[in-house]
């Protein structure tokens, strides 16, 4: 059982009233991972979903050939596994701590018995899950239609937009999770950074990268020019 003040500092549940903050508490379980821990593989029972509370974790799939593919990175304050609670599936990717993480767990049945007597709940995924599919259907839609490179701008034009429109990015991950949600490999992601470098669209400072041409990089991204 977590407590109740936790539960009110996760977005998901944001402006309910306190009694179904309550509830919720009442249901919840604390999880750790380890780095590299699986927290659960494609085809399990979706028995329930997670909100991290610090940590950072992958959502992936694997081809058969075993090439991985990102399809979401998850930080703090951010659920995940919550479309199987709606469908009664099982998990359709496998979940991984990328670093040492604490979760908090919501079972299932005890979340849809909730949801039944109070469909605010419902209401705020929704909202979760909507903004989610938008970012979805624009990686489908990077993967299909743009080369690595424009892939590339597109996501630092991304990362920009969400902290306000600053110039200034900080990698959280790693350039090898990157060139895999990128759908390639961390030598190419490593080339067309130093191509943006020497093209004065970006400096590049290890994890740290400047936005030097915006025009530019939307350009890429678009692909109305090539490196």
């Amino acid at each position: 059982m977590e407590d109740a003040t936790r539960i009110a500092g996760i977005p998901l549940f944001d402006g309910l009233p306190e009694d179904q903050l309550r509830d919720l508490a009442s249901i919840a379980t604390a999880k750790a991972f380890n780095r590299g821990e699986t927290i659960f593989s494609e085809g399990e029972p979706g028995n329930g979903f997670y909100v991290t509370e610090t940590g950072r974790v992958k959502i992936f799939k694997l081809s058969p050939e075993g090439k991985e593919q990102i399809l979401h990175l998850f930080g703090p304050g951010e659920p995940f596994g919550e479309v199987p609670v709606f469908e009664g599936r099982n998990f359709p990717a496998h979940a991984v701590a990328l670093e040492s993480s604490r979760m908090v767990f919501f079972p299932r049945s005890a979340f849809i018995a909730l949801i039944k007597r109070n469909p605010s709940l419902a209401l705020n995924m929704l909202a979760v899950l909507s903004r989610r599919l938008r970012r979805f259907a624009a990686l489908v839609d990077d993967l299909s239609l743009k080369e690595v490179p424009g892939r590339l701008a597109a996501h630092l034009l991304f990362l920009s937009r969400s902290r306000e429109g600053s110039d200034v990015l900080e990698l959280e991950i790693s350039k090898s999770v990157l060139a895999a949600m990128l759908g390639t490999i961390p030598e190419t992601l490593s080339r067309i950074l130093t191509k943006m470098v020497k093209q004065e669209l970006i400096e590049s400072d290890g994890p740290r990268i400047r936005i030097l041409d915006r025009g530019g990089l939307s350009e890429l991204a678009d692909g109305l020019r090539r490196l």
